[in-house]
């Protein structure tokens, strides 16, 4: 059973405004317009839309809390003057959060022949970190359920039969009542029976036991576009397990992560890297290599440039994903590397130097005569 609390990362006796900020900030991460695209989000939105809608409701609540979620999903009729007249409309709100009457959701989830989506998987994919960049085919291996070849999805032996449960008359469902503080509580479930579906079978399928699927490992390749990065999610619509009653397939989603790299960092699309450049020629400017993601390249560095200043590269960056025309920029940061070890020409080269320096001298001056202000 879902736990609600959970669902929002909240605890149990938690108020509504901490409610109301904990969904705030979740239904910002997962909303389906800020994650176009990903069918993991838009699931999680709807779950934590209607955990909210739930636990915001001080009488929705006090059900859940006491019967759990199956309180809500079940029919619950006035008795006497307990005052809980209306529940029908309070279900009514829930449900058409997701669209439709409750009446016709209530009536399509219960009917054991309806078409249901086989299960999704998860493959976690670790690319190296130019893999990311320029795109690369990966081989992924993943667990799945698929029709079993020896019965052919019927779930019994080639030649067996299956007749109705007695138990549930065909319907597959059971209900049981209970009488309640706010009023009577009729709950339907699944006829254990049959599990659902109304029928019995008299000689299960050797093969898959039953089930009329089979796990297998199933090997697929996968093309990753550039410019992915860590927590992106590609969907491999209907590779999953098998559906039931003619139900289409599960989804795979295969989530990236993606190693660093010792000499570029990324952030988004932009590159960063550190250059080292000689004294020398910061001060009187020279033409470094530049090294990029795909080349190495000449750029001019102005005189007088000092240590910790910035460039940039524009459209030297990492490709947008599905927008390969589109790039971010390259920023290399320069550091003028000084020297521990000296020999005696260089000594003596760098102290007529300093005595040649006009410029460095009058800032000397000017910073010692603020000291001497500061302390006067």
């Amino acid at each position: 059973m879902r736990n609600f609390y959970e669902i929002l990362e909240v605890e149990k006796n938690v108020t509504k405004e901490e409610l109301k900020r904990s969904y705030k900030k979740l239904a910002k991460k997962y909303h389906p317009d800020l994650n176009p695209g990903d069918e993991v989000a838009e699931a999680k939105f709807k779950e934590i839309s209607y955990a909210y809608e739930v636990l915001a409701d001080d009488e929705k609540r006090q059900i859940y809390d006491v019967y759990g979620e199956e309180g809500l999903k079940g029919n619950m009729g006035g008795s006497g003057g307990s005052g809980f007249g209306g529940f029908s409309d309070i279900f009514d709100d829930i449900f058409d959060i997701f669209g439709g009457s409750r009446s016709n959701r209530y009536e399509y989830a219960n009917r054991k022949d309806m078409p249901k989506k086989g299960p999704d998987a998860r493959v976690d994919v670790t690319l190296d970190f130019f893999e990311a960049i320029f795109g690369v085919e990966k081989e992924i291996s993943v667990k799945v359920r698929e029709e079993c070849s020896h019965c052919h999805g019927s779930k019994m032996e080639p030649g067996s039969e299956k007749h109705t449960c007695e138990t549930c008359h065909g319907s597959g469902q059971v209900t049981s009542e209970q009488n309640t503080p706010f009023g009577r509580f009729v709950r339907t479930s699944a006829c254990e029976d049959c599990n659902g579906t109304g029928e019995v079978i008299e000689e299960p399928c050797k093969e898959c036991g039953g089930r009329g699927s089979k796990v297998r490992t199933k090997k697929l390749k996968v093309n990753i576009p550039k410019g992915v990065d860590t927590g992106n999610i590609i969907s491999l619509r209907n590779q999953g397990s098998v559906g039931e009653n003619g139900g289409e397939n599960g989804d795979i989603f295969v989530y990236i992560r993606v190693r660093s790299d010792a000499v570029f960092k990324r952030e988004g699309n932009d590159i960063y890297l550190n250059i080292p450049i000689s004294y020398s020629d910061a001060v009187l400017g020279a033409k470094i290599k530049v090294p990029t993601l795909e080349k190495i390249v000449d750029y001019d560095i102005p005189k007088g440039t000092t240590g910790g200043t910035v460039f940039r590269l524009k459209g030297e960056g990492v490709p947008y994903v599905n927008r390969d025309k589109q790039r971010g920029d390259l920023f290399f940061k320069v550091e003028i590397i000084i020297p521990k070890k000296v020999s005696d020409e260089q000594r003596k080269l760098l102290e007529e130097l300093r005595e040649t320096e006009p410029e460095v001298a009058e800032n000397k001056k000017s910073f010692l005569d603020k000291l001497k202000k500061l302390f006067d």
